[in-house]
């Protein structure tokens, strides 16, 4: 009987941690982030909204989990638990691990293009590339979810 609960329990665990792991990582990224582009705006005196805008990027990553909870959420039962536990942390962990280096992407971003402003653009290619694999791991939990029975 503790068994069950165990695997249920699981399960609910999987539900939620696509978009309490995304923004655990994401507050991280975008604290990384942040705290370079305050400093960059400390030495420069314009473009402080480039900064501001990049140092938000690791922020889609929450968006990414909360999408991933409401493609999982349905009822937790033993014959699905033990799949909506790996699809959920896995993809969880992936958006938080994708939102640190983003951050930290960005803040090194933040940081070459206070002092060389024409680099900005190509400057963001890291942290785009980033995103692309969170992107990969967030289509792959959609398309994963829906293999996970409901009943």
């Amino acid at each position: 009987m503790n068994d069950h609960f165990a695997l249920l329990g699981l399960g609910w665990i999987g539900i939620y941690a696509p978009v309490a792991l995304g923004a655990i990582g994401a507050a991280i990224g975008c604290t990384i982030a942040g705290q370079a582009a305050i400093g960059a705006m400390m030495e420069v005196n314009s473009g402080y909204g480039r900064f501001v805008g990049l140092s938000a990027l690791p922020s889609s990553m929450s968006i990414y989990g909360i999408v991933v909870m409401f493609i999982l959420n349905r009822p937790v039962l033993p014959v699905n638990a033990g799949a909506l536990f790996g699809l959920g942390v896995l993809s969880g962990l992936t958006f938080l691990l994708a939102a640190i280096y983003q951050g930290l992407c960005c803040a090194s971003a933040i940081s070459g293009s206070k002092s060389k402003p024409e680099i900005f653009g190509l400057a963001l290619a890291p942290a785009a590339i980033v995103e692309g694999f969170a992107v990969f791991a967030f289509v792959f939990a959609l398309v994963a979810a829906g293999g996970i029975p409901s009943q």
